[in-house]
């Protein structure tokens, strides 16, 4: 995917346009919850320097250049101290970065159908192949409120560790991609998968849970899939639906 130049961020462009097509592809799939959620980048040409959405946006609203530059302790950087910034998102975003190098984009979400399997005991069930994929890879996180304190940057990140996913009890879904294409491949399938378990719950029977040996193959399979290039033909065409309403976001 060939991106626009525009001379006012040089460093940063291709990765201010990566993480505005993230807020475009939720809004078009409606991940939404008004202004409250967010998600991130890393600046890699630039030392401690992360990308988040200003909070008083819409997603439909967030643009290449409209995003914030905060550091790795979640602070505003200089120039950046005039925009509106979620605390609470500053926190979890610069603790998870810090924690794991290795990851490009972090996602979070407050879906309906995420918050209310994060409510559920057993958490995301291994019945559908889009739960399967995250086999073993997901971390859960007791909720403590609001994500304020300074502390629970040490637990979030002590529980997500090295996995795919995070799921927030009782809150919502966080997501972590070397790439755009896995950070938004990986939002879009659990969230169906929470959609799924919800929908299968509904109906009130007992549920076909596959034997623990096709979990785990499911999962080596969707790894799999990376080195098909899979997960990028999904995210290209994600960009075509969103370009199809306009291309805004990577100015």
């Amino acid at each position: 995917m060939v991106w626009n130049n525009l001379p006012t961020v040089p460093a940063s462009l291709d990765t201010r346009q990566q993480l505005a097509s993230i807020f475009r592809i939720l809004n078009h799939f409606r991940f939404t919850d008004l202004i409250h959620t967010h998600s991130s980048a890393r600046i890699e040409e630039m030392a401690d320097t992360l990308l988040i959405n200003r909070y008083d946006l819409l997603f439909h609203e967030v643009t290449a250049t409209n995003l914030v530059e905060i550091d790795e302790e979640g602070q505003r950087k200089h120039g950046n101290d005039h925009l509106r910034v979620n605390f609470a998102g500053c926190n979890i975003h610069s603790a998870i970065h810090k924690a794991r190098p290795d990851v490009k984009f972090v996602i979070h979400t407050h879906t309906r159908a995420g918050a209310a399997v994060s409510a559920q005991a057993k958490g995301l069930l291994p019945i559908s192949q889009q739960a399967m994929m995250f086999h073993d890879a997901v971390g859960y996180h007791d909720f403590e409120g609001f994500v304020l304190s300074r502390e629970e940057r040490t637990t979030l990140a002590r529980d997500l560790g090295m996995n795919k996913a995070l799921i927030l009890r009782n809150h919502g879904l966080i997501v972590v991609g070397r790439t755009v294409a896995e950070a938004v491949n990986r939002i879009y399938n659990l969230e169906r998968a929470c959609e799924i378990q919800i929908a299968a719950q509904s109906g009130n029977t007992p549920l076909v849970v596959p034997a623990h040996s096709i979990q785990a193959h499911l999962g080596a399979q969707a790894d799999a899939q990376v080195q098909l290039d899979i997960e990028q033909m999904a995210w290209e065409a994600c960009l075509r639906l969103i370009e199809n309403e306009g291309t805004d976001y990577r100015l």
